[in-house]
């Protein structure tokens, strides 16, 4: 049996022309349809068939059974004169009226009459569509007459869609030809224009709620952007125009349009159709359901079923991504070059403008309905290819709309952009593009043409490439194109609220042009191992000279590719109070328009990545190192300064405490270490300071005060309490069993023995932790977690966990301990899965190591945690010996793990080994 072509199903419902039982007949049925389905399935998983030719099987053998079900139904419901006969046709619309169908796809059915149908029709399509429910189908109906048909297409675009699709299966021939007859008739009367219209529109829509980029990493398979709805979308407009059953029909001098498609293109249709079916059927076999969500804990689990392994540097995961990527790309070009080829060939030839402008003349363009095209006959786009470039900067030069017909011809020939590299005027444009008005759009088109890619031919390693994280939303070349776009938000002072100092910093830059084309190669390097940003850095010096661009251009560029995230670990990863912090990241800056240029690259690259990544208070933590590291390059920080800096902090303390006696103040100002003066503002200190007053009248012996930051979306919560072990630990275990994330803290241990620690904490939503009840709550946490009463092990566990779909994201634990980031502290970065109760896990193993924290800084990157920790020992000096840190490494490694209870397990046994040996 060849794979595609279905067997003759082994149904007989009427044995001997006599009907069987319904309970009968209904078990035979569910046996018949778990085979068809069985059989299916086994031919598509041993790889006999693909995904399309597994839908066409399936919708070929629903046929029979769906013809066995009629003849069955008519002999059970017969008419007045006791005979089988039918007065109206079983129709298949939808996807199951094109002849393909998805194992857990509606059956789309229309029963259709000559009138309106009678009581005896009624009666049987009651019978035959309970039959089906019984049988476990899921089935879209209706009841129609020819007339009534063609009054619901008229008023509802879904229902002409339908009726485009719609196949006779079986009983009277006769309404359905009437049906046909009429609907080509009304389809010619209408014309296509109505009818593109509405689907336009109708995909802009979907387009909307499904993502209106292809490259999101979690892709919605049949309804998102380059998906197989966007196919269906072409075979409706070809069907609808030209009344095509197939696209290789449009093929062809002699094809209806006059070959609207080239072999090649009716090939990448043919793949597109074929790779997305795949996907769908493996899709809904993984799941048991009609999923078209290729999300995060599905991705490895297709991947594999479809072979993909690891090739190089990439796994199998990322292979099969980049290869849906990459036909969603393929989907997107086919759809600019068949859809305004189908249109103009239903309207008519374009009306040429004759009165053209003199200065697009020159340029070797002209109008076509009034949009532009390369100027005919002499000029086109594969013998002059620079005219792919005119073409988009007179659109956006002069407001212009391109002509479908000519975006079309250049991604036909797209290629012959290789001639271009090196080409002076060619450069000169695309860099104007690039740092133009809406340059995140044209990069967008030139890069969905496929002009990119063979413009800057290592454009195309990043092409579709995706990072199996959930901390990147889109692809690594949407996410540059994004960036760029963000870049010019910031230029022209659309994001002057969210982005104050970058937007002041980008009118102060003398090297604008290096910053839009690090922004275009800062993640150039990705998926080819190793550093991004060094090999990044090297590919930036070969790219640049190509560009046209000047050796000192060249580079500024390769250094802020190489230095592109410096701004943002220091801010996230290191305590910016800590004078070595400013020091070392300012010996490699050096320049004040370097530093300058950093930023603004950073927030552009930041915001890029996704909605939800940035927020106020990363903002405020980017400004922080800007400014401080600004006023080292401008001479003012020092080391030998820190003394005078701390004597500045108590003055403008004190002078905050005018409520305060002589006797009050010295003593509040007595209690903090330098550390402390250093790390906060003079507001904050008299804050502090009316906290302990008001403690120690009290006699308190734990205070909780929280203050809600909005401007920087964090709520701040303040904890004095008597420092002891762990306490950092415990406080955080009550954070967590609140609810509350905590973005940055900071650790104070005073004179007097107390600790007053500082938490940034936010919602699960990323704003601020400001509903008053969630509020009171978290106090009374902080209460019972020190004072024993609440078992934080046990409400930890309680806490929601991550979405099912995450689950499949691994994160490798990682501990890396510094001891040359910082003159004072060992400095201890942890990476980990995030969950609820990791940074109590953590800093409990550190205290019980016997490790003082003196600040923690606390950054997710979407289901990953990077933590890092200022710590001492006990004699208050750094952790330097290597008996005393493998322990640490490895009681830090069992915390990160989630599989391992505390103080259990292979790792617990090698923690408690290695510590008896220390």
């Amino acid at each position: 049996m060849v794979a595609g072509e279905p067997a003759d199903v082994e149904l007989n419902l009427v044995p001997g022309g006599v009907p069987l039982p319904r309970d009968q007949a209904l078990a035979l049925l569910r046996r018949e349809l778990g085979r068809v389905q069985a059989e299916v399935q086994r031919l598509f998983e041993a790889r006999e068939t693909g995904g399309l030719g597994a839908a066409r099987r399936l919708s070929a053998r629903m046929d029979q059974v769906m013809g066995a079900i009629q003849g069955y139904a008519a002999l059970m419901v017969p008419n007045s004169r006791g005979g089988p006969g039918l007065d109206f046709a079983l129709v298949a619309t939808g996807g199951y009226g094109r002849g393909v169908l998805a194992p857990h796809s509606d059956i789309d059915l229309l029963f259709l009459s000559h009138k309106d149908p009678g009581p005896r029709t009624r009666r049987l399509v009651e019978f035959l569509l309970y039959l089906l429910w019984d049988c476990g189908l899921k089935v879209g109906h209706a009841t129609r007459s020819v007339k009534e048909c063609l009054g619901e297409a008229q008023k509802d675009v879904t229902v002409m869609t339908a009726l485009v699709d719609a196949r006779f299966l079986a009983g009277d021939p006769a309404p359905f030809a009437q049906f046909q007859a009429e609907f080509n008739r009304m389809r010619q009367k209408s014309g296509l224009a109505p009818f593109l219209a509405a689907k336009r529109a109708e995909r802009q829509a979907r387009h909307a709620r499904y993502g209106e980029s292809a490259f999101l990493v979690e892709p919605h398979v049949k309804e998102g952007k380059g998906g197989l709805r966007d196919l269906q979308t072409l075979y409706w407009l070809a069907r609808f125009g030209f009344g095509v059953q197939r696209m290789p029909e449009l093929v062809g001098a002699d094809a209806p349009g006059g070959g609207l498609l080239s072999e090649t293109e009716a090939r990448a249709i043919r793949r597109a159709w074929d790779f997305l079916w795949t996907l769908r059927f493996h899709l809904h076999y993984v799941t048991g359901r009609a999923e078209e969500r290729l999300t995060f804990d599905l991705q490895p689990v297709v991947a594999a079923r479809m072979g993909y392994t690891r090739h190089g540097t990439q796994d199998g995961t990322e292979r099969l991504m980049k290869h849906f990527f990459l036909t969603a790309r393929d989907v997107a070009r086919l759809s600019r070059v068949l859809e305004p080829a189908i249109e103009r060939a239903a309207l008519g030839p374009p009306a040429r403008r004759r009165d053209g402008d003199p200065a697009i003349a020159a340029m070797g363009l002209a109008f076509a309905d009034g949009k532009l095209v390369a100027a005919p006959p002499d000029r086109d786009f594969s013998r002059e290819p620079v005219l792919m470039l005119r073409i988009l900067k007179a659109a956006r030069d002069r407001a212009l709309d391109i002509h479908p017909l000519a975006i079309r011809a250049m991604i036909r020939h797209s290629r012959r952009a290789e001639a271009l590299r090196g080409d002076e005027e060619a450069n000169r444009i695309f860099l104007d593009l690039l740092m133009g008005r809406d340059a995140a759009k044209w990069l967008r088109l030139l890069n969905e043409m496929g002009f990119l890619a063979r413009f800057i031919p290592e454009w195309q390693r990043i092409t579709g490439l995706m990072q199996f994280d959930t901390y990147h939303v889109f692809t690594v070349d949407e996410h540059t194109i994004e960036a760029i776009g963000i870049l010019q938000g910031i230029e022209t002072g659309a994001l002057a609220e969210v982005a104050p100092v970058a937007t002041e910093l980008m009118g102060q830059l003398q090297s604008r042009r290096a910053l839009y084309v690090a922004a275009l190669l800062h993640d150039i390097a990705k998926g080819r191992g190793g550093d991004h940003s060094e090999l990044g850095a090297r590919l930036a010096q070969e790219i640049c000279p190509r560009l046209g661009m000047s050796a000192e251009e060249t580079e500024t560029v390769s250094w802020l590719v190489l230095h592109h995230l410096l701004v943002s670990h220091t801010a996230f990863k290191r305590d910016i109070e800590d004078p070595k912090t400013i020091l070392d990241i300012a010996d490699q800056v050096q320049s004040p328009e370097r530093l300058r240029l950093l930023l603004v690259l950073t927030v552009a690259d930041m915001r890029a990545v996704g909605p939800r990544v940035w927020n106020a208070w990363k903002a405020t933590l980017l400004r922080e190192v800007y400014w401080r590291v600004s006023e080292v390059l401008a001479g003012g920080m020092t080391v030998p300064e820190r003394d005078v800096r701390v004597a500045r902090a108590k003055e403008a303390a004190s002078a905050m405490l005018p409520a305060f006696t002589q006797e009050e103040t010295e003593r509040f100002l007595a209690l903090g270490y330098p550390g402390y003066w250093l790390s906060f503002d003079a507001e904050t200190h008299a804050r502090h300071a009316g906290i302990i007053r008001e403690a120690e009248a009290a006699a308190a012996p734990l205070t909780v005060r929280s203050r809600v930051l909005a401007d920087r979306a964090v709520t701040e919560v303040t904890v004095y309490a008597a420092d002891h072990p762990g306490l950092f630990s415990r406080i955080s275990g009550a954070l967590a069993v609140a609810g509350a994330s905590i973005v940055d803290a900071r650790i104070h241990t005073l004179t007097n023995g107390m600790a007053l620690d500082t938490f940034w904490v936010q919602d699960s939503q990323g704003g601020a932790f400001d509903a008053p009840h969630r509020l009171a709550r978290l106090s009374v946490l902080i209460e019972q977690a020190l004072s024993g009463h609440l078992r934080l092990d046990a409400e930890i566990r309680k806490v929601r966990r991550e979405p099912a779909r995450l689950a499949a994201v691994t994160v490798p634990p990682r501990v890396v301990v510094d001891n040359h980031a910082s003159n004072t502290h060992t400095v201890i970065e942890v990476n980990g899965r995030d969950r609820p109760g990791l940074l109590h896990d953590v800093t409990g193993a550190i205290s019980e190591h016997g490790l003082q924290i003196a600040s923690a800084h606390i950054t997710t990157y979407g289901v990953r945690a990077v933590d890092v920790f200022y710590v001492k020992d006990v004699f208050g000096l750094k952790v330097e010996n290597e008996r005393k840190l493998a322990p640490l490494r490895l009681a830090l490694l069992e915390a990160l793990s989630p599989t391992v209870p505390p103080g259990g397990g292979a790792v617990a046994s090698t923690v408690r080994e290695a510590a008896a040996k220390a």
